[in-house]
């Protein structure tokens, strides 16, 4: 295993114990909004900064990105220029469920080098499930190498998905109509981390998003492809981390999902 991704699991299962003591007490939690229906608690902050301390800690020249405190420089920059590895943080992908109670959350967190990630590690708290993966050496679960399902009828597919009409009936006008309506059955959980590493290890077929960040996407999009699945925005394209329009799927039901944006 790779030290970089072995020190971003360490950092990611220090940041799930914090969060499971306080999901024994959540009626004391601190709650903020961002946003309509965009939750923050005092213990994303926390753990996010405990992340954030551990990684700058062992590579003080990276950088990062986090979802709380935003860009934050290198304690050691070496040069004038942006450095060259940034580590993009979610210290709780799935807030909402975290302050409700309901078990489906996680901690994100994604190497980038030059842009390009390359280290992933997604840790879902409640069933003790380190998802992580290096460019090139495949995806694992608990050190259990996994691959996206086998697949291939679309009727039969079990996809997961995040868009704008999340909270209520799809209508016939959204772009995601048909493709919602054709497969077999949907799945809004609320985490797109934990998602896109479902799709990873073929609990879920494919995953649709719209409006997503970064920090939403970066570790989870790593280990889909990492399990031979296949990402991209709706036109095809490798924009999905700039444009936050994320298709991943396992590669017979990515085609499938990516023409219904064609037609």
């Amino acid at each position: 295993m790779h030290p970089m991704l072995n020190t971003a699991i360490k950092a990611a299962r220090r940041a799930g114990n914090t969060i499971n003591r306080a999901s024994v007490d959540i009626d004391r939690l601190q709650i903020g909004r961002k946003g309509p229906s965009d939750y923050v608690t005092d213990v994303d902050a926390a753990v996010e900064e405990s992340i954030i301390e551990a990684l700058s800690t062992a590579y003080p020249d990276h950088g990062f990105l986090g979802e709380e405190s935003g860009e934050r420089a290198p304690l050691q920059p070496r040069g004038d220029g942006e450095p060259e590895n940034i580590w993009v943080i979610d210290p709780i992908d799935g807030t909402t469920n975290f302050i409700h109670g309901f078990p489906y959350y996680a901690v994100s967190i994604a190497m980038l080098h030059k842009g390009v990630p390359t280290h992933a590690v997604i840790y879902d708290p409640n069933h003790n499930e380190i998802f992580h993966a290096s460019r090139g050496s495949g995806a694992f679960v608990n050190d259990r190498r996994v691959r996206v399902s086998g697949s291939r009828k679309y009727p039969d597919a079990l996809l997961g998905a995040h868009v704008n009409e999340a909270g209520g009936v799809i209508s016939s006008h959204s772009p995601f109509a048909a493709m919602l309506s054709d497969c077999a059955a949907v799945r809004r959980m609320g985490s797109t981390v934990l998602d896109l590493a479902y799709v990873a290890c073929g609990r879920l077929d494919g995953f649709v998003a719209t409006k997503v960040k970064p920090w939403d996407m970066a570790a989870g999009a790593l280990l889909v492809l990492e399990a031979g699945g296949l990402v991209s925005d709706y036109q095809g394209e490798q924009d999905w981390y700039q444009s936050g329009q994320i298709i991943a799927a396992t590669p017979k039901i990515f085609t499938q999902m990516l023409a219904h944006f064609q037609e």
